[in-house]
């Protein structure tokens, strides 16, 4: 029987998902070959890497299990970043990305954030279309954390 969106939760992140939350990301970041070191750190160590930095981290629960995630990580001069964004397969295209999307926009506007940037790679083509759809819009990349990062988008809040 499919799971309906209506059962999703989106909870702040507890260090009991650390390992689904792992999984989960390492799963498309490999699939992809985007997989690097400074996403190792951030997998392995979400508190130090995220929330210790006064960051934010959601995982999207459907009956206690992680089939979602988001960050969000303050950077400099009132500018979050939006990261760690993952739905298993099997939810995708139900919503699930949107409503986390949402949720990081939210939390970004209520900290008196100015803008929101991402880092992401050409291949992830669904996610691009659905960052466009929220108002993100491309800019030149720098400042990249990441090898393979060659998509930089922003959003003015």
């Amino acid at each position: 029987m499919e799971q309906s969106i209506k059962e999703l939760e989106i909870v702040n992140y507890d260090d009991r998902y650390q390992k689904e939350f792992r999984e989960l990301n390492l799963a498309w970041l490999d699939s992809y070959g985007l997989t690097e070191s400074h996403d190792l750190e951030v997998l392995d160590d979400p508190e130090s890497m995220i929330l210790n930095k006064g960051g934010f981290l959601w995982l999207a629960l459907i009956d206690g299990k992680v089939i979602g995630s988001i960050a969000l990580v303050p950077e400099h001069d009132d500018i979050g970043e939006l990261a760690k964004m993952s739905v298993a397969p099997g939810y995708r295209g139900r919503g699930i990305a949107g409503k986390l999307i949402e949720t990081c926009i939210a939390k970004a506007r209520e900290m008196k954030m100015n803008k929101l940037i991402l880092f992401s790679n050409h291949q992830l083509e669904t996610a691009i279309k659905l960052y466009r759809k929220y108002g993100f819009q491309f800019v030149k990349v720098e400042d990249s954390p990441f090898e393979t990062a060659d998509v930089k988008m922003e959003l003015i809040l």
